[in-house]
């Protein structure tokens, strides 16, 4: 059974220890491991994690399946129509047991009940990641892209994707 939980700021050594695991798999042959380590202490220290919630209005939600913590996704609101996905991982394994595809689901459900519709939900995503086609499938598509330098001479390579989200149509 998959269940989400909103996470709150007792959760960032869950959000940590998740990402330790997942991140590094997910960019093990897409990343240097310096670049890695970087972004590790950059998006993933508890003071980064700290910061993202109780500052810069991250909302973190923990996947569980059977019971155990496999992923977590946040959102962010840029403005009154546009949302940011800012992560959305799950841990190796788990993938066609439609957790990622309910993971993204449940993010867009959140954006359609917390902001001013139709809004826009966009997605930084790694252009080498494979993970840019289950995006497309999930209805997203390339806006833009570029090369976003994050500091200590790295950058993020990445398409900028996007998608509308309406009001749910009624059968």
């Amino acid at each position: 059974m998959i269940t989400f939980r909103k996470a709150g700021m007792e959760d960032t050594p869950l959000i940590e220890e998740l990402a330790q695991e997942i991140f590094r798999h997910t960019y093990r042959e897409i990343l240097s491991p310096e670049q890695t380590d970087y972004m590790m202490e950059w998006m993933y220290s508890q003071q980064s994690l700290k910061r993202q919630i109780g500052e810069e209005g991250h909302i973190y939600h923990i996947v569980y399946y059977g019971g155990e913590a496999v992923g977590y996704f946040s959102v962010q609101q840029q403005g009154e129509r546009l949302w940011h996905l800012q992560k959305i991982y799950l841990r190796k394994g788990m993938q066609g047991k439609s957790v990622g595809k309910q993971m993204f689901m449940k993010a867009v459900e959140y954006i359609r009940e917390n902001s001013v519709l139709p809004a826009t939900m966009e997605l930084n995503v790694n252009r080498n990641n494979p993970a840019v086609a289950f995006y497309e499938k999930m209805g997203m598509h390339k806006a833009s892209q570029g090369d976003f330098p994050i500091g200590n001479g790295y950058y993020m390579n990445d398409y900028i994707m996007a998608m509308e989200i309406a009001m749910p149509v009624d059968d």
